[in-house]
Parts: C-alpha cells; structure tokens; sequence
C-alpha cells in the first residue's frame, strides 16, 4: 500500500523521462488529487479504471505519446477541475459523459487525432482548447469554435492590446524610418549600435576571470541553431546541448529556464563568478558563459561517458557496464565533490538535485558532479526563501517537500537516493513496481528488502554477481543513513566521505538499526489501530508525517 508521502510524488513528475505504460492500478488510489505527468514518453492507453479516482481534481498527461480513446469513465471524476491530454496520438471521439464534470474548468484536448462532434457543455468550460484535431464544433454556437484560453474580461483586454500594439508598430516604423535617413544624410560615420551578434560584425567573447564570454551566434552555430538532435539531457533548469566550437573543442551548453533575477545580468553575473571559483577534480568546471536579453547560457566542457543514470540504464549494447570498482569510485568521487561544495566553499553552495542523472563521468569515468549552483542561478530573488522547489521527485528530502527550505542535509538525502541508484541501477520512482505490489519508491523498496535480508535481490543484474558482498553491504548502510527522515539525524558529507573509507560506519549503524526498530514498531501499533478504526484522523497525520519507509 502507497504511503500518503508516495501519493504526494505523483504531483509533480513533468519531463523525468518515463516510459512504459499507465498501470491499471494507479486506478486504486483512493485519496490521490493529482496526477501530472506532462512532457514524459508514456505509451499505451489511458486505463478505464482512472475513472475510478474519485478524489481526482487535476489529470495532466500532456506531451506523452498516450494513443486510443479517452475513457469514458472519466466521466465519474465529479471533482476533476482540470483536464490536459493535448500533444497525445489519442483518436475516437469525446465521450458525451465529460458535460457530467460540473466542476471542470479546464480542460485541453488539442494536438491529437479526435474526430466527431464536440460536447456542447464542454464550450461553457471557462478554458478550453480542441486546435489539432478533426472534431466538429455543431451548429451555431456563441462560443468560441476550438479554443478559449482566457475569459471575457481577459479576452476584451487582449484586444486593447492588440490595438495598441499596433499603433506602437507603426510609431516603431516612423522612428526607424527617422534614424535611417538621418543616417543616410551623414553617409559616413553613422553606425547603429549592434543589438544582436553576428559572426564577423562583433566578437563579445571577453574575460570574465577564468571564464569566456561567448556570443549567441557562436553557441547557436556549435549545437546547429540548438537542434532536437544534439539534446544531452533535460531537467528542471533547462537543456542540455552538444555543441562542436570552430576550433573542434567540444563542448556542453546549458539554456536556462526560468531565471528570474531583479538584478538583472549584474546578478546573473555574481553567481555565475561564485559558480566558476568552484574548483575540483569531482566538480565540473564551467568554462564559459552567454547572456542576451531574453537568454542566459551556460558552457562546460563534454563528458564523453555522459552521466551515471545512462549508464546505469541508457546504455546501448556493446557499450561498457558500470562494474563494481567503478561505482566504488563513483560513490566515494561524488561525496568528495559535494563535500567541497558543502565545508570549502565561501559561501557554501547547496545543489538541491543530486541524482545519477547530474553525476558526469570524464575519459576515465571518474565522477564529475554537475548542475550545482544552478538552484540559485534560477532562482536569484530580494529574499532568501525560494519560491518553489527545485530537484527532482525520489531524490527530495521530505522537509524539503514540506517546508521549501535547503540545507546540506538536503543534498546529503539526495546523494543517498544517488547511492541506491549505483546499487541497483533502478530509478528512484518506478511506477512499473506497483504491478508486483512492491513500492513506487526505490527508498522504500530497498527499506523493505534490506529488513528481509535479502540484499542480493537489491543489486543491479547487470554486475552478473561480480561485486563484493561486504561493500555492498557498507553501500546500502550509508546510503540509509544518508536517507533519514529527520535531516538532524543524517551525517554530513565529510561523514559519509569517512564512512565509506571504512571509518566510523558500525558505530552509526548501529544507533541507526535501535532507532529504526523502535519507529517501525510504532509506524505498525500506529497502523493496527488505523485499521480498526480508533482514532482515525490522528492515525492519519502520523502516517503522512512518518516519511519514507
């Protein structure tokens, strides 16, 4: 059974790469509100049995390659309020049972294969868009035909906008005019100022310590004007490119979403100079940036071996298995970078999304952690709160999920979340474990096997056995330790630096096993009385509160 915390990972699980199908049983999930999985690889239909989610106010499968017909079962989410299954192959037509959704006031079909006539209540859904279909809207309506995105006050202010954006074009054309035959009169010495760069017309690669300073052209002609094609990777802080400089150097260019900064490229500026004084063997080194008025763009070198989760999972055949030495290196590689992000940095930088995925591997697959820095760099406000959370669901720290605020012991989570990765070369959410009962969460799945003694269905199949049993088991004890649901209680990285040298790790585990006893103890007497019915809705908060199991 999935933990109240489990259901909560479900909320926010756009672009993490999942492929596979829905599982049925997803259908199960009494008290799940919201299942968003936009920009994935999902395959397959949307199950019947999603109609059976009765808590269900927020469905978003946007952007997969979901394909058959939309069930009418969804029909009986009377709570649902939003509804997104635009950029899909689904076909067939709307099921006349979504005018049943009283409270749907959102809902996006567009970018699939549907045919027939659209459901006449779905046209007084407050947003709607059915664009990139073959649907038919009936006769006469006084709504909009295939798309309202805004309401009338929105729609009314849209138009001003456009009005006014019109004039300020044709004054924009009169001052151009002006300045061109002003000009034209001078006919020497007059040269607008560049706003763009263009090869040959100027060079902005400068100094900036020990970084370059690239210009947009240079970086778009690198990755070929940033093709789908040269994509590494792709995550919360944006794309990844390939890209091959003029003189062959290859290279690594991060376009950052989402920056935010009242300082503007002054403060873009600053932490990037923090990022780049950031120097050691396991950290990876930022070599350049760009910034536009509309971009900023960071430059690193190419790792050739890519990262850890592509090797663990991603690799094609013939291509080299991680073995067992290797992943050692790996563990003991990362804890030394993050360890001099933690205590050697002034001031110390947090990375908020340690995960296989931002462990690079160099010619000698020697761990490169990447993206550190890069929660601040996005995320540069007037206070020091965030206001959102940055990372990735599996690998969060609950307190981080609850409170929104990091600390080291966050990313001392994540890394063992990173840890249990190079273990079993799984995901940290599998949603493929809920047809064997088992749970979604790789913490959890591991918790449970580790207590049945069974470690050696933990390992990654892909070592054949070749790995050493002892290590093994002094891996899965930090990485444990590391995944404490209280942050006070996990070590620190110059801890885990020294446990996994072999010093100081039997003392830790064992205060570890007597505390974990003790509230697994508890989470069952608390659990007993939760299914006889006495006092229910306390119960409840300590199941939700408990954590990972």
């Amino acid at each position: 059974m999935l933990s109240k915390f489990s259901l909560f990972l479900f909320r926010t699980l756009s672009s993490m790469g999942f492929t596979g199908v829905l599982s049925p049983r997803v259908g199960e999930l009494n008290y799940l509100n919201v299942l968003s999985l936009p920009g994935n690889t999902i395959t397959g239909g949307i199950p019947e049995q999603f109609g059976n989610l009765s808590s269900l106010t927020n469905l978003d499968l946007e952007s997969n390659r979901l394909s058959g017909e939309i069930p009418p079962s969804l029909g009986k989410l009377t709570k649902l309020q939003i509804l997104i299954l635009s950029g899909n192959n689904l076909s067939g037509n709307i099921p006349n049972s979504l005018s049943n959704l009283t409270s749907l006031n959102d809902i996006r079909l567009a970018d699939n294969n549907l045919t027939g006539q659209i459901p006449n209540r779905l046209f007084q859904v407050t947003r709607y868009n059915f664009t990139g279909n073959n649907l038919n809207c009936g006769a006469s309506f006084q709504y909009p035909c295939v798309s309202k995105m805004s309401d009338q006050g929105e729609s009314n202010h849209s138009k001003i906008g456009l009005v006014l954006g019109i004039i300020g074009g044709v004054i924009g054309l009169l001052i151009i005019s002006v300045i061109f035959i002003i000009c034209k009169g001078k006919k020497k010495g007059c040269r607008p100022e560049i706003f763009v760069d263009v090869a040959g017309e100027d060079d902005r690669r400068i100094a900036f310590g020990q970084l370059k300073r690239f210009a947009w052209r240079e970086l778009q002609i690198a990755t070929d004007s940033f093709s789908e094609k040269n994509i590494l990777g792709q995550g919360g802080f944006g794309k990844v490119y390939k890209g091959v400089l003029g003189d062959n150097t290859k290279i690594a260019v991060k376009r950052l979403t989402d920056y935010e900064s009242p300082g503007g490229e002054s403060a873009f500026l600053r932490e990037v100079e923090m990022i780049s004084v950031a120097v050691h063997r396991n950290l990876l080194r930022l070599i350049g940036f760009c910034t536009t008025p509309s971009e900023r763009l960071l430059v690193y070198p190419f790792m050739q071996n890519l990262s850890v989760a592509y090797r663990l999972r991603d690799f094609k055949l013939g291509e080299p298995v991680l073995d067992w030495l290797t992943r050692k290196r790996i563990a003991l590689g990362t804890a030394r970078g993050l360890e001099y992000l933690h205590e050697h940095c002034n001031p110390k930088i947090i990375h908020r999304d340690v995960k296989a995925a931002n462990v690079l591997l160099d010619e000698d697959f020697e761990a490169v952690v990447g993206d550190f820095g890069l929660a601040k760099l996005v995320d540069v406000r007037k206070t020091s709160v965030t206001t959102q959370v940055r990372g990735t669901m599996g690998h969060i720290a609950p307190e981080y999920l609850s409170t929104g605020k990091s600390s080291e012991r966050t990313d001392v989570f994540g890394y063992g979340i990173m840890l249990l990765e190079l273990v079993t070369g799984q995901r940290a959410i599998d949603f493929s474990r809920l047809e064997e009962e088992d749970d979604v969460l790789l913490l959890d799945h591991v918790k449970k096997l580790e207590r049945e003694k069974r470690l050696d269905a933990i390992v990654d199949c892909n070592l054949n056995k070749n790995y050493d049993a002892q290590e093994l088991e002094m891996m899965i004890q930090v990485a444990l330790l590391c995944t404490q649901a209280s942050p006070e209680d996990r070590p620190t990285m110059s801890e885990v630096v020294r446990m996994l040298e072999g010093e100081g790790l039997a003392e830790r585990w064992e205060e570890w096993q007597q505390v974990e006893v003790a509230r697994r103890q508890e989470y069952e007497r608390m659990q007993m009385r939760f299914d006889w019915g006495e006092d229910s809705i306390y119960n409840q908060d300590a199941i939700e509160l408990s954590g990972g199991r």
